[in-house]
């Protein structure tokens, strides 16, 4: 948080009292004062962006970002653009001056800046891949071609995660849920070539259009790795069957983000008996992970399922199945022809997206991927100043100081649970910008004449790491994002909150700005990443990361209600005619936003400590906030986009992450005095207040 207004406007105000006594005159200095701090501080706010023929008792979104949205067309190489693309855009020319000032530097052969170059450079040696097409894989081909038995595609499928290449399931390694001191494997549901089992599942058109695009891109794909046209048309037909098949017994994105469900620890003779006539120890012999004795199963009918089905798909289907997901998480690295027909689907088809960014953009995305911490370290000695983070700090200990002060304030919880959630949130670990230990890539080769082994080392380096985990304890500080990712999260299990310097860039953090939208940009934000530490699914982990309730059932039912109530007004915002925002898969989400934006809000107000806010652009700072918040989530996109994240992803659209939060917040109606007959106006018992 950044103090300069309110200590500002205070300090004048001594200053012109110990000079003026009689009261006209103090008027006069105070007016001056006042004046003085506008000056010098701007509302960081662009009121070109704004439509005012829209009123925010109406439409915040609009009234904030319509003049934007009005003029703004999404480029041929985008799906949407907005606040977050603008942030990624501005950070992909950093990363690329940075790429291209350590390969111009002669560094020493091996070194972490002549990996950058080598990496970036091999991406962007397009001749070279077009006259290799295909061969970079041809071996990893030939392997699956010459698979005899349904236990050497197992052991297959445990070559292709090496890799980085989906199966049917797959692993990762994290802090156990009921153990968060120690790392330990987690098993989940994979390997499906669509967005979400839904696309293989609904009978709308749409989904058919979908559905026969995809089987025309699977046979094409072989067909670019040496199959002939007929066998590649018959083996489109079967993976699209097979992935059906897993689709059918997939969990659902709402079932799949439910933490108790989703805790099954195992031994590996138990995960092997739910596998059925799938040979475990042959992938985990070929996955070197032979001696891991237990994991977590996330969707143990799942697995059921797929075993019992495993032995009854025709070998030949798998192993078309294999080539497939092999061509398809490759393709970026082989010739244009390959990436080109990729892109037609995934790019064209699935987010409506015309054209392909440009290579430059794409190859520092490449090594950004493979070198992350190598590129985040420099970036953060040239874009992220000391005194940033050190607002930073100041912002989160505000916030989690206003957090407290609402739950002791609730009138819905008992004593008892209250007491556990300030426990937990006393407990709560920030991480800002960048971590204090960067990870050492010296074993890491990269050649500038082998893009498609550069891959594969790097899925081979970071597969390595992750395994050496297992059981291991957890380390303090082992960051999930880079430096220069424009996001942040919240970690149950290690009960983290982490903002990459990345994010910490206008408009959701603008050290020239004053306060208030500051609170209303990245305090929200940080206020959401809180928020996740008690929203539906987070709410069931304690301080200390460990799975197990901390609520009276008394209070647990409460709060259940009034997340429904949340996920069922969610459930009626309809984006797209016949698409619904699905209110259980994102409310985890909306919780946070809900919270977020509630303490942002109230932290400002604190900050002010009793003064009055400061009139900049003709708003107070109350409604600066607001403001603040909506400009945040400044979004344009395709309704293909639109269509696929309602499906998948658990955030809500933008519109309605700004609409649907504020109706929900009784400071809102305050700062705009919204009044019934307002569109925005929601009466206080339909009002959903959680934190």
């Amino acid at each position: 948080m950044r103090k300069v207004s309110t200590l500002a406007l205070s300090v004048a105000l001594a200053l012109g009292v110990a000079a003026c006594s009689p009261q006209n005159q103090t008027e006069t200095a105070n007016e001056q004062a006042a004046e003085q701090v506008q000056q010098q501080l701007s509302s960081g706010l662009d009121m070109n962006d704004f439509n005012t023929e829209v009123r925010p008792q109406d439409d915040l979104f609009t009234y904030v970002n319509g003049g934007w949205v009005e003029r703004t067309e999404i480029p041929a190489d985008r799906s949407r653009v907005g606040s977050f693309n603008e942030l990624r855009d501005e950070n992909q020319e950093r990363l690329r001056k940075i790429i291209e000032t350590a390969a111009a530097s002669s560094p020493e052969p091996g070194s972490n800046a002549d990996k950058i170059g080598d990496f970036f450079n091999s991406f962007m040696d397009v001749e070279r891949l077009n006259n290799l097409s295909y061969q970079p894989i041809a071996g990893d081909l030939e392997a699956i071609s010459k698979l005899q038995n349904h236990d050497q595609v197992a052991a297959q499928f445990a070559q292709l995660a090496r890799l980085g290449v989906s199966s049917p399931f797959g692993f990762y390694v994290y802090a156990d849920a009921k153990n968060p001191d120690v790392n330990t494997m987690y098993m989940s549901q994979a390997g499906l070539g669509l967005p979400d089992r839904d696309y293989y599942l609904k009978d709308e058109e749409k989904f058919v259009e979908i559905r026969d695009a995809y089987q025309s891109y699977i046979g094409d794909m072989l067909t670019l790795v040496g199959y002939d046209a007929e066998t590649a048309t018959t083996a489109a037909e079967k993976v699209l069957e097979l992935e059906t098949k897993l689709a059918e017994v997939q969990w659902s994105r709402v079932e799949s983000r439910n933490a108790d469900k989703t805790y099954n620890k195992k031994t590996m003779e138990e995960v092997q008996e739910l596998l059925g006539a799938f040979n475990l120890g042959a992938y985990t012999e070929a996955a070197g992970i032979a001696t891991v004795q237990e994991a977590v199963v996330r969707q143990p009918s799942y697995f059921e399922d797929f075993g019992g089905m495993f032995e009854n798909v025709p070998l030949d289907t798998w192993q078309h199945y294999m080539s497939l997901r092999l061509v398809s998480n490759f393709a970026n690295a082989l010739s244009e022809e390959i990436n080109d027909r990729q892109f037609a689907f995934y790019g064209k088809v699935l987010r409506g997206t015309p054209e392909q960014e440009p290579r430059w953009k794409r190859g520092v995305d490449a090594a950004d991927s493979a070198l992350g911490e190598v590129l985040g370290q420099l970036y953060v000695a040239e874009y992220f100043p000391p005194e940033a983070k050190d607002r930073m700090e100041t912002l989160v200990d505000n916030l989690i100081k206003a957090y407290g002060e609402s739950i002791k304030e609730l009138e819905w919880m008992s004593e008892e649970t209250k007491q556990k959630a300030l426990e937990k949130l006393s407990k709560f670990t920030p991480y800002i910008g960048y971590p204090s230990e960067w990870r050492d890539y010296s074993a890491l080769v990269v050649a500038e004449d082998d893009l498609v082994g550069n891959y594969k080392r790097s899925a081979e380096f970071d597969y390595q790491e992750n395994i050496s985990k297992i059981g291991e304890p957890v380390k303090a500080e082992d960051w999930g994002m880079t430096p220069q990712t424009v996001n942040a999260y919240y970690s149950p299990v290690r009960n983290e909150i982490v903002f990459p310097a990345g994010i910490l860039q206008p408009p959701f953090f603008d050290m020239n700005a004053e306060d208030a939208v500051n609170y209303g940009g990245i305090g929200a934000v940080i206020g959401h990443e809180i928020g996740h530490g008690f929203d539906d699914q987070g709410s069931k982990y304690d301080g200390d990361g460990n799975l197990q309730s901390w609520w009276t059932d008394a209070d647990r039912a409460a709060f259940d209600e009034r997340g429904a109530q949340l996920a069922a007004q969610y459930g009626t915002y309809e984006p797209l005619e016949n698409v619904f925002v699905n209110g259980e898969l994102t409310l985890g989400e909306n919780i946070g936003d809900l919270a977020g934006l509630t303490i942002g809000y109230r932290a400002y107000v604190d900050s002010l400590n009793g003064e009055p806010s400061p009139v900049l652009d003709g708003f107070t700072g109350e409604q600066r906030v607001f403001l603040g918040w909506a400009q945040v989530w400044q979004t344009k996109q395709r309704d293909e986009y639109t269509r696929n994240q309602v499906l998948s992803d658990p955030h809500s659209p933008a519109y309605y992450r700004v609409n649907g939060t504020v109706v929900n917040v009784p400071a809102f109606y305050e700062a705009f005095d919204v009044k019934p007959g307002d569109d925005l106006y929601l009466p206080p018992e339909e009002r959903v207040t959680i934190w």
